[in-house]
This record gives C-alpha cells, sequence and structure tokens, in this order.
C-alpha cells in the first residue's frame, strides 16, 4: 500500500522540519510549501492525501487558503487540518466552519497530531477516482 502524502504548510521552517521528520517516522510520506500560493500549486502538482495549514502565512492566511482549495474539484474534498498558535476560543469554531477536519494548537502535541491525521483520513472519501464513502 502507498504511504499516504501530507502536504505540510508553515512558513516556519523548523517547525516544518519537525513536522516532516515525525510524519516521516510514522510511515506517511511529506511535501512542504510556505506560503498561500505556493500551497496551492504545490496542491495541485502533488495531489496529496490530507494539507496540514498554518493560518499565519505570507501572502493570505489560511482561510484564504481553504477557500481557493475549496473551488478546485480536484483538491475540493482533501481534509485539511489548521495548525496554529492563535487562540482557539476565537479561531477553533470559524476554522471548523470554513471546512477544516481539524484545528491543532501550536505548540502541536505529537499524539493528538497523528490520532486527528489518522481520523481525517480515515473520513476522506478516498482517491478522487474510486468510489464515494458511505455515510
Amino acid at each position: 500500500m502507498a504511504k499516504k502524502k501530507i502536504l505540510i504548510v508553515d512558513d516556519d521552517q523548523d517547525l516544518l522540519m519537525g513536522l516532516r521528520a515525525r510524519l516521516e517516522a510514522n510511515d506517511y510520506a511529506t511535501v512542504s510549501a510556505t506560503d498561500a500560493g505556493s500551497a496551492i500549486d504545490t496542491a495541485l502538482k502533488e495531489k496529496p492525501d490530507l494539507i496540514l495549514l498554518d493560518l499565519g502565512l505570507p501572502e493570505d492566511n489560511g482561510f484564504i487558503v481553504m477557500q481557493r482549495l475549496q473551488k478546485l474539484e480536484s483538491l475540493a474534498s482533501t481534509p485539511v487540518i489548521v495548525l496554529t498558535g492563535r487562540s482557539p476560543q476565537v479561531y477553533k469554531d470559524p476554522v471548523l466552519l470554513a471546512g477544516a477536519k481539524g484545528y491543532l494548537q501550536k505548540p502541536i502535541d505529537n499524539d493528538k497530531l497523528l490520532s486527528t491525521i489518522r481520523k481525517a483520513l480515515a473520513d476522506s472519501p478516498g482517491p478522487k477516482e474510486g468510489g464515494m464513502a458511505k455515510a
């Protein structure tokens, strides 16, 4: 079975490298982007199974990236998990209403990260050419 591919979008290089190491150690393939524009370009090119998305990005914020992804047929069903240092009291509900499948507060707990990823991937409809998941 092929490794699930995760696109990590964050402008913090140290966090990006740490997430890559954690995910690859848990048998995920990773690709990365550091700003909103390259996030969309990389997602279109790489067709990830899941996207980890920071809200605070150069160019645009994570909400704009989610809106753009949802308008692209090939990426609209790709699950997004938001990673942020911003207040969950202010941002969690809007993030989930915008379509994210999870919200994780930085610094990120490794066990919570992996369980949130597993749940989002299990709930996702699967490969674009496959059938629909049963509701």
